[in-house]
């Protein structure tokens, strides 16, 4: 039982929260992201300014473009459609003119003109192809305005910071085929975006400007324009569309070359894979130590340490050089100091980087920050399941100092008192209050709504740190270590035992969300429990009965597991983590269920998701949506502040296709098998290709049965054993 209930609080706000002062707009719009620059468009393509809207083109933390518009003179052109590409490479807009009007009578009807865009993103530029056609009988003459402003507000201005001063915004330069406008921040970096255009402009004005279009019947003119985004003394090479194009496509045909194919034969299942897997292409940014996916857009472009660890462990099976870029990034921006500032002790694994004028500064804490208790033993984990998966010995010798100092920050920094279980506290008065992957100020809560007071033990976290040291054990007999392998599969042992004894509420059939800094239980139901059967802290019969705690009504909404129970004190189903639906939470509940053998439950869970991208625009699983329950006819409802597309969400799809079909890859033993698979009634069969174990590679078609699914070997080459467990 808690304490006495705690004095009425009042409104606490998270420093850094995404602040939504208003709608930001009913309708989806769209994005584009390569490398450190990513953009936000309404579906005319432009960026409209609003005080409560995100839009605009951001590079390396900055809006380097917070207005873009293209007009007929004064007027919106009418949007005919808009979309994204497959590949997610080329924005294309078409639009047309409006009905044109003078002392009532009418000069041009609606529909005469085709305006098509074309935008991509490539080398810390934005280009775009501006196609006019005249479909009319007769001549046109008309007015068309780009109008353009750079606000060079920091990510977090717009998420809704406030900053006391900000740096010099310079008058722009504006001539007949160009554009330069400029701002030199408070941290002494001077940025600048430069804008180009292929016509000659006829009127020019302070943040515009407008070309006289005369089109003879059913002619056909292009106009490209370039932004590039430049950073103190780079000026970047030019770039023309195509060019770009090319470069652009081909890189993400190398990516997908690389991947395995999956293929099955539900069509709304293969949409959903197809924009899951273009999604973490584009998420996927090249650093000097390989590919990372940043987490989401628009709020966290940028290498989260959980989020890339989560997203590689769910891709492993299709795309293991994510995990080894994953690895790698984060090995290299592992801490090998004590900052209070950071929140970093040596051996621990980075919570997220951030570029930007305000981190710089010190406005925002986030520059380089640890304040992740999760990241570190999770590290462990994927290390682990990398090299289970490849069997690259020399990238497991070079990352063993790494594994190492991630243990050590774990038994000396995160189990300061020496309980066994890891904890956290914040050590910047700025800091995340809470440091697991629910980080919201009110997301760790006893039973009658008090606010947890630390140093806390997150479930979950307990969860990983078994899994960090039961993977560490078994990588260090893989090295030869049988020492050290037998000293940390003692500690998971007892980790289990006093976790099983601590944690465990009867009354509830699941675990506790968390102990607080009086080792007081949280007795609240929630999603955290799943991921104790992910990692295999828990026992059988425990597992099976948090099983149905997260399939009950309560905590089962129909589109996915709550976050919270509905009927728990603080649950919401609107808030960012007391009640609502995560895609990636659900995909990890699902593999812990797969772990216990309960591939019925994985099964649902992989349906109730395929719902929820039939749902939704363009087959896109958002970040999270509100956890109200399923209603028959109706739609899921929309978190308003949700990223989409959003790495761990995106990758939810392999992670849980995975999970019903038990599917496991033993490289050392190249072996690849299924264990007491299942396919859900919604795929008769899925086929996969171009999957490799080592030097060898499969083709493999999946078919379901009435009792298991059966595997068809369509192509071998190399040595690989294939087994099914029934």
């Amino acid at each position: 039982m808690t304490g006495p209930a705690s004095k009425p609080e009042g409104v606490r706000l998270d420093e850094f929260a995404i602040i939504s002062g208003g709608d930001r707009g009913g309708a989806p719009g769209r994005v584009l992201k390569q490398g450190d620059t990513f953009g936000v468009f309404d579906l005319h393509g432009d960026a409209v300014p609003d005080g409560a809207c995100e839009h605009g083109i951001y590079h390396e933390g900055t809006r380097f473009l917070s207005r873009f518009e293209l007009r007929f003179g004064k007027r919106r052109p009418l949007l005919l459609g808009s979309r994204i590409s497959d590949d997610n490479t080329v924005l294309a807009i078409d639009l047309t003119n409006p009905d044109v009007v003078r002392n009532g009578e009418r000069l041009m009807r609606r529909g005469a003109l085709h305006l098509f865009r074309a935008r991509l993103l490539w080398d810390g530029h934005c280009l775009e192809r501006i196609r006019l056609s005249n479909h009319a009988l007769h001549p046109i003459e008309l007015p068309l305005t780009l109008v353009f402003d750079a606000d060079y507000a920091d990510l977090f201005e717009v998420r809704g910071t406030p900053r006391a001063t900000r740096g010099q915004l310079f008058p722009p330069i504006v001539t007949r085929d160009s554009a330069l406008l400029r701002y030199e921040g408070l941290d002494g970096l001077e940025r600048r975006t430069r804008l180009a255009w292929t016509a000659t402009a006829d009127q020019l004005e302070e943040n515009a400007v407008t070309f006289s279009v005369s089109l003879d019947s059913h002619e056909v003119m292009e106009v490209e324009l370039s932004m590039a985004f430049e950073l103190a003394t780079v000026k970047r090479p030019a770039w023309g569309y195509e060019a770009a194009l090319s470069s652009l496509k081909g890189e993400m045909a190398a990516r997908e070359a690389r991947e395995c194919g999956v293929v099955t034969s539900n069509e709304s299942f293969n949409r959903w894979l197809r924009r899951s897997s273009a999604d973490l292409r584009m998420m996927l940014t090249e650093t000097p130590s390989g590919p990372y996916p940043y987490a989401g857009i628009p709020w966290f472009s940028t290498p989260f340490g959980r989020d890339g660890i989560l997203t590689a462990y769910e891709m492993l099976w299709a795309a293991p050089d994510v995990a080894r870029g994953v690895l790698a990034f984060l090995a290299q921006t592992q801490a090998t100091a004590t900052s209070d500032d950071q929140d970093a002790q040596p051996g621990k694994i980075i919570h997220e980087m951030r570029a930007g004028e305000m981190a710089a500064l010190g406005e925002i804490p986030f520059g380089r920050y640890y304040g992740s208790v999760d990241a570190t033993p999770l590290f462990v984990m994927l290390a682990h399941a990398y090299y289970e998966r490849t069997a690259d010995r020399q990238f497991l010798d070079r990352l063993w100092p790494h594994v190492l100092a991630a243990l050590e920050w774990m038994g000396k920094y995160g189990d300061q008192d020496g309980d066994h279980f890891i904890e956290y506290a914040r050590r910047r008065a700025s800091g995340l209050l809470h440091q697991g992957w629910k980080d919201s100020n009110d997301s760790i809560f006893h039973e009658d709504g008090e606010l947890a007071e630390g140093p806390i033990a997150l479930c979950e976290v307990q969860a990983y740190a078994y899994g960090a040291w039961t993977g560490a054990a078994w990588l260090a007999e893989a090295r030869g270590d049988l020492a050290r392998a037998r000293a940390w599969h003692e500690k998971a042992a007892v980790l289990r035992e006093r976790f099983d004894h601590a944690f465990w509420c009867d009354g509830l059939g699941t675990y506790a969300l968390a102990l607080d800094g009086q080792k007081r239980p949280c007795r609240v139901r929630t999603s955290n429990a799943g991921h104790c059967l992910f990692s295999g802290l828990a026992t059988q019969p425990r597992a099976r009965s948090v099983a149905d705690t997260l399939m009950d009504d309560a905590m089962f909404a129909g589109w996915g597991v709550r976050t919270v129970a509905a009927g728990e004190s603080r649950y919401n189903p609107m808030s960012y983590h007391n009640g609502s639906v995560w895609p990636h939470d659900n995909a990890i509940v699902a593999a812990g269920f797969a772990r216990y053998g309960m591939m019925d439950r994985a099964a649902r869970l992989v349906d109730a998701m395929l719902d929820l991208s039939t749902s939704v625009d363009d087959h896109r699983l958002p970040e999270l949506i509100c956890g109200f329950h399923r209603r028959r006819g109706e739609y899921p409802t929309l978190y308003p502040v949700a990223c989409a597309p959003q790495s761990w969400a995106a990758g939810a799809v392999y992670l849980l296709l995975a999970s019903c079909l038990g599917l496991r890859i033993d490289a050392p033993e190249r072996r690849f098998s299924l264990h007491r698979a299942v396919l859900p009634e919604t795929l008769e069969w899925v086929r996969l290709t171009n999957l490799t174990i080592g030097d060898a590679r499969l083709d493999l078609l999946l078919t379901r049965h009435e009792h298991d699914v059966g595997i068809t070997v369509l192509s071998r080459e190399g040595d690989v054993e294939i087994v099914s467990v029934k």
